[in-house]
């Protein structure tokens, strides 16, 4: 049946997928630097201490240094060839991978996309855009393997903000927490094999470096210090090793609260003086090399353990967009997309 000609253009129906992640500064200037942090660290979910509180600490204090600091941090791991953050880069090669493996699958009736919780591409944009294109089912893929309030939860809620405001809402489905999927564990274990291969000697020890967060978190039912746990359980047996071979710790503590431990750059230290000078360490919570990853554990964390007589420190980089992890994607979708198309 054809619409009357005064009608509103109706596009096709498709599905949309969108990678979502934390988020990236546009430019690596006090500004560009204060307005990303400024949004990331307004938002409750990441710190929830009343506004009246916390804001005038945020904007008065903490947001009149930091961007310095900050800026100076991601000019250490700009991708200057592209003028924008290494997890820009990756997220979009991701989004790319992925979107190759569904067009082979589902053909043309499935876009895929990408898009940051703070920064850009918002999540709002990324939602508006999807919609003109005709989408009105979306799968909407939180990069986050631990789920957690302050990703997770603020990732999901951010799509929903969007959906608030829109006429025609698409559907949407929330990919949960996929720590222990067996897809993403071999792909892990597979990245630690590799790693180790080109070693001279087989590291004395593994640390699995989590994002922290704060000790009240996890006392008010956050699921994601127990996932971290088990994320390295699962991953110490794929490899077939004992308990003395592999280690979780927490990092990037910020505030004054107490935060989950151990924490990594003290750990790194503990365990030189201890005489376990070559070790490991990787990123298990993190879809992406970041600052977090790049900067934070390459200089701080290294900083710490060669200061305490460490000798041999190997980074195991993230998943980014290798074939295991883009399968490990897929394989999600795939059930994820059940039903739609």
């Amino acid at each position: 049946m054809s619409l009357p000609s005064d009608h509103p253009a109706v596009k096709p129906a498709k599905v949309g997928v969108i990678l979502a992640n934390l988020g990236t500064p546009d430019a690596t200037d006090y500004w560009s630097m204060r307005r990303y942090l400024s949004q990331f660290l307004s938002d409750k979910r990441v710190v929830d201490y009343p506004s009246w509180k916390w804001q005038p600490i945020l904007q008065g204090i903490i947001l009149t240094k930091r961007p310095f600091s900050s800026g100076e941090a991601y000019r250490s791991i700009w991708n200057n060839e592209l003028n924008e953050s290494p997890l820009l880069t990756t997220t979009r090669a991701q989004a790319a991978a992925v979107a190759k493996e569904v067009a082979d699958v589902y053909g043309d009736n499935v876009i895929v996309d990408f898009a940051m919780r703070y920064g850009n591409p918002s999540t709002d944009s990324v939602i508006r855009k999807m919609k003109d294109q005709g989408v009105d089912k979306i799968v909407f893929f939180p990069l986050y393997p631990q789920y957690a309030g302050p990703t997770t939860a603020t990732a999901n809620d951010e799509a929903f903000r969007t959906l608030m405001k829109m006429n025609w809402q698409p559907s949407i489905r929330t990919v949960p927490a996929y720590y222990e999927n067996p897809l993403y564990i071999d792909a892990l274990a597979n990245s630690v094999r590799a790693k180790y291969a080109t070693q001279d000697k087989k590291p004395d020890i593994l640390v699995c470096s989590y994002h922290g967060v704060p000790t009240r978190y996890l006392m008010e039912g956050d699921p994601y210090h127990c996932q971290c746990q088990k994320t390295t359980r699962l991953l110490k047996e794929a490899l077939g090793w004992s308990d003395t071979d592999i280690r979780t710790t927490f990092q990037s503590k910020f505030g004054p609260e107490e935060w989950v431990e151990p924490a990594t750059v003290e750990e790194v230290a503990r365990l030189a003086q201890a005489g376990q000078k070559n070790i490991a360490i990787m990123s298990p919570a993190f879809s992406s090399d970041c600052v977090e990853t790049l900067e934070e554990i390459n200089e701080e964390i290294f900083e710490s353990f060669d200061e305490a007589g460490g000798e041999v420190f190997t980074y195991i980089e993230c998943l980014n967009d290798t074939p295991d992890h883009i399968k490990m994607m897929m394989g999600i979708l795939k059930n994820e997309l059940a039903g739609w198309v």
